[in-house]
């Protein structure tokens, strides 16, 4: 995104977080109070609460959201899908997808700052234990100048990371119910390692990375692995809402009550705050996250200096600018229009989602024979049973006025959930009613509901003498 050109702070030519000799830079952001925290860690609550309860929550007689790997079901808000209709969830991910970019061209990088699991544990969970164990972020950079030899830095420290890797175990944990359920985590919990080693094994390693993650990697995800915001500068324009600092007003930078200076004070504080350690005067930047910390940092300091708020703003460019801003506009529709197609999509298919799955394939050999005045054709008739519930099915054909019989499935068939049956059946037509090949249907009944899924084949026999 083009910012104004006027009064254009020094660059940083390289990433916040490498320092000038190439090491790392640790950073340690001060907290900071206001409106938009206040909401961010209101919504990071909700969406923690959401993911703790998910695997608790009974939906159809299973969990809300239960990925059965080990009997190939996904069990999602109620409906129980098998493995043959993973397509489903192309339009999922391409709705979602187009969803992200059209959200992000009107409202810029919210997910990353309000709704990214990296950031919502980071900021809401780890740096909050941080920071009660460590103290804020002037302590916690006198620790780091303390030699490990110091019993306070050893104490501190050590107590941080034991619990950093308890509350990395506990995520771990219950991720993996969503692929176990609560009843099965906690059957394996009770249990030898040994009888659940491949589950036992992959908790350890994603605990020991989620560990690395939050505790010393944390930013360096953002900037160096996740892709998102390098993807800013097609998705963006200037009318995109983003976190911004408004150089007329702020330029040029002075003390109080100075004469021919702007309301940027040069107090720092925007960057003392912000997580990935950009100073957003130096304008849009791929490192931001969109987490609006600056934003309340300034308002503070403005409120302090009597001056008015907003130096710092969610805004677009072409506001900051005192130009026109267009919410409206051809890539909007575009992305909107994707997203609508990829949602409808989604809905239609998940709507006319059948529970019961039906295949007819003529059985080797013969296409057909010819026994006591009959013409027989031999088909094997495989059922699947998707739901999470035990049903009974019944057989039926349909040849319109030929008078074809069904033998081999006169009874009804009874499938456990995610099973399969195959029945060898037998269609029969009397050879003086044969007159050339036709079409008939099989219809496969749910005795309960009365919904039927069909499949259509072709009857054949000998050359008709017509």
């Amino acid at each position: 995104m083009n910012e104004p050109t006027r009064h254009v702070s020094p660059t940083r030519e390289s990433v916040t977080t490498i320092a000038e000799d190439g090491s790392r830079n640790f950073l340690r952001p001060a907290d900071v109070t206001g409106r938009y925290t206040l909401l961010r860690r209101v919504s990071a609550t909700l969406l923690i609460l959401i993911f703790i309860a998910l695997p608790y929550i009974q939906m159809g007689g299973y969990p809300a959201v239960f990925i059965d790997i080990g009997q190939r079901r996904f069990h999602l808000f109620g409906y129980t899908l098998a493995t043959q209709d993973m397509w489903l969830f192309f339009f999922l991910v391409s709705g979602t997808g187009f969803t992200l970019f059209f959200l992000t061209a009107i409202f810029g990088r919210i997910f990353c700052g309000w709704a990214c699991p990296q950031t919502v544990f980071l900021e809401h969970v780890y740096r909050r234990i941080e920071r009660l164990i460590e103290g804020n972020a002037s302590k916690q950079k006198q620790l780091d100048s303390l030699p490990w030899s110091d019993p306070q830095k050893l104490y501190r420290r050590g107590i941080k990371h034991i619990l950093f890797v308890i509350v990395s175990a506990l995520i771990v944990h219950i991720f993996i119910a969503y692929f176990v359920s609560i009843k099965g985590l906690y059957a394996m919990m009770v249990s030898s390692p040994l009888e659940n080693w491949d589950v036992f094994f992959f908790m350890t390693i994603a605990t020991g990375i989620l560990y690395f993650n939050y505790s010393w990697f944390r930013e360096q995800l953002c900037l160096i692995i996740c892709p998102y915001g390098r993807l800013q500068s097609v998705l963006t324009d200037d009318d995109t809402l983003v976190v911004g600092y408004d150089e007329l007003r702020g330029e040029p930078r002075g003390k109080v009550g100075k004469e021919g200076v702007g309301d940027c004070i040069g107090c720092n504080r925007c960057v003392q705050v912000c997580p990935t350690g950009i100073d957003i005067r130096q304008g849009y930047q791929m490192e931001c996250v969109g987490c609006m910390n600056c934003i309340d940092a300034c308002n503070v300091v403005m409120d302090t200096v009597k001056r008015p708020r907003g130096l710092v703003s969610y805004s677009s460019a072409n506001k900051r600018a005192r130009q026109k801003t267009r919410i409206l506009r051809p890539r909007v529709f575009v992305y909107l229009i994707l997203m609508c197609i990829g949602l409808a999509v989604m809905t239609f298919s998940v709507s006319t989602y059948d529970s019961a799955s039906l295949s007819l394939t003529r059985m080797p050999g013969q296409p057909f024979y010819i026994r006591n005045k009959n013409i027989d054709n031999q088909f094997n008739v495989r059922l699947i049973n998707k739901s999470g519930q035990t049903e009974i099915y019944s057989i039926h054909v349909r040849a319109g006025e030929h008078p074809v019989q069904i033998l081999g499935a006169e009874q009804t068939v009874t499938v456990t959930p995610m099973q399969e049956e195959v029945r060898a059946v037998i269609l029969s037509l009397p050879r003086d009613k044969w007159t050339g090949p036709f079409d008939f249907t099989v219809h496969l009944r749910h005795e309960d509901t009365g919904a039927e899924v069909t499949r259509k084949a072709t009857f054949i026999g000998p050359r008709s003498k017509n």
